[in-house]
């Protein structure tokens, strides 16, 4: 019985870290960097078409913004694609727009760029970070992100309400049974 009970608190840890990764994929985060160029890349399901990746079913056009840390000088591309219905559910439709303003800012090579998206940049899986918005800025800070810490505040305040109500429904089993 006690190993039934490490299976199910394992169990129930990798449930929880697993959320935890996958939320920090698709919850929005903020970088502050000078945006480089602007290109667009024909892709498909297999990624960027070109000689050693031909087409082979339905291709589609991305967006991508290159940018560069203003601080260490890192450089990081970011994809913008509209996000449309589909999860996650940014509602995003205007990838042109988002393109337009960060050409505009490229042609100033001091213009800080504010920059929300979510995902990561895995460079081995040439996986990018979506953008879901961008806008001017002149300050190198980059904005503590409420919505994220409010919404973990939320999942452990529910989450740690739910542990509490099993523990006494627990508790209060044993009591009924033992009498």
């Amino acid at each position: 019985m006690k190993w039934l009970k490490g299976v199910i608190l394992g169990a129930t840890i990798l449930i929880v870290a697993g959320s935890a990764v996958g939320l920090y994929y698709i919850l929005p985060q903020s970088d502050v960097v000078l945006i480089t160029g602007v290109e667009v890349k024909r892709v498909d399901d297999d990624g960027v078409i070109n000689a050693e990746n031909p087409a082979d079913g339905p291709t589609r056009d991305v967006y991508f913004i290159n940018t560069e840390n203003p601080d260490t000088k890192k450089v990081m591309v970011y994809r913008n694609e509209d996000t449309g219905w589909s999860f996650p559910w940014y509602f995003k439709f205007d990838s042109a727009d988002i393109q337009a303003k960060a050409q505009g800012y490229s042609r100033d090579a001091q213009q800080l760029a504010l920059i929300r998206h979510y995902g990561w940049r895995i460079q081995i899986l040439s996986v990018f970070p979506n953008i879901t918005s961008i806008e001017a800025t002149s300050s190198r800070q980059e904005p503590y992100p409420w919505f994220n810490t409010i919404f973990f505040s939320v999942v452990a305040t529910a989450l740690l309400a739910l542990g509490i109500a099993i523990k006494r429904r627990k508790r209060n089993h044993f009591k009924t049974t033992a009498e």
